[in-house]
């Protein structure tokens, strides 16, 4: 009987990569490789980046002691080290190139798994993963919950003067401090409910976190005004408790602007009242506003009459 050799080949070659099959997916079934290294990373000053791998062998017949996990970015194999934080961690510390605005890398994990005595090595690795740099991005609110016209700080990085910050789908006042910080005062919004804090600019929308309206009330003295066309009366507005760092912004509206002269209102932090001058203008009669106190909204009827 004559064999063919081409045949025979064949067989070889079909029976390693068999051979090769079975040890990949062996080397599979014995550990799980897990990234824990988020999709975006903050950008930092140093431009170090550090990338963590969680090993976890699924049978006992891996030899725990000879985990080797690596790390592979741009063709370049580095050992990675044990972290201190949690057996089975691993840590890789990367100092991105300059001009670099992305990292692609995979693991790859050399150990030995023990079978009647003897030990066989095993490899395993992961798919090739991507994780971008970011230069903007926020990393909390000061606090989460306050009144309405309470200066509540954001802190992060990557921030503009045309950054705005929305309550759900309604803006407040934003203020820039810094590329780091930002400010907004708590909108006259209904209390005693959560809102969606998000960040919008020219860049995107960027979740900041959650926000609870506290209920407040407010008394205003007096509780009406009467004028001669430039005549001045002192208005005063007298908080429940002292003012939150940053102040209480009140945001008083009116129904008739040119009858009304009037500063912009804000009770200092630390103190519960302000008093303000309000001066009349053009003769009229209407209301100032301030929504989100008491039952939903302060009036305070205003009349204006000329000299």
């Amino acid at each position: 009987m004559h064999t063919n050799r081409i045949s025979l080949a064949r067989k070889i070659l079909s029976g390693l990569g068999a051979a090769l099959a079975l040890a990949f997916l062996s080397a599979c079934d014995s550990v799980v490789l897990t990234n824990l290294t988020p999709a975006s990373l903050p950008e930092n000053p140093s431009q170090i980046y550090t990338v963590t791998l969680r090993v976890t062998p699924k049978v006992d017949s891996v030899v725990v002691s000879s985990i080797k996990p690596h790390i592979v970015i741009d063709g370049q194999n580095y050992a990675m080290n044990k972290s201190s934080l949690a057996d089975g961690l691993y840590e890789f510390d990367y100092q991105l190139p300059a001009g670099r605005e992305e990292i692609a890398y995979y693991f790859l994990v050399n150990f030995d798994v023990e079978t009647n005595g003897s030990q066989t090595s095993r490899e395993s690795y992961t798919e090739i993963t991507h994780a971008r740099i970011v230069h903007r991005y926020v990393l909390a609110l000061e606090v989460n919950r306050g009144p309405v016209g309470a200066r509540v700080s954001v802190l992060g990085r990557g921030f503009t003067p045309q950054d705005i910050l929305y309550f759900d789908n309604t803006p407040a006042r934003t203020v820039f401090e810094s590329p780091n910080a930002l400010s907004l005062f708590v909108p006259a919004l209904e209390a005693n409910r959560n809102y969606r804090i998000m960040l919008g600019s020219a860049a995107g929308n960027s979740p900041v976190g959650t926000f609870r309206i506290d209920a407040s009330n407010l008394a205003v003295s007096p509780a009406a005004l009467s004028l001669r066309t430039g005549e001045r009366q002192s208005l005063t507005f007298t908080m429940p408790n002292a003012a939150p760092p940053g102040g209480l912004l009140l945001d008083v509206t009116t129904d008739v602007p040119e009858s009304v002269v009037m500063p912009e209102v804000i009770v200092p932090q630390g103190q519960n009242s302000v008093t303000i001058t309000v001066e009349g203008g053009k003769a009229g009669s209407g209301s100032l506003f301030l929504k989100g106190y008491g039952a939903g909204e302060v009036n305070v009827p205003v009349t204006v009459r000329a000299k």
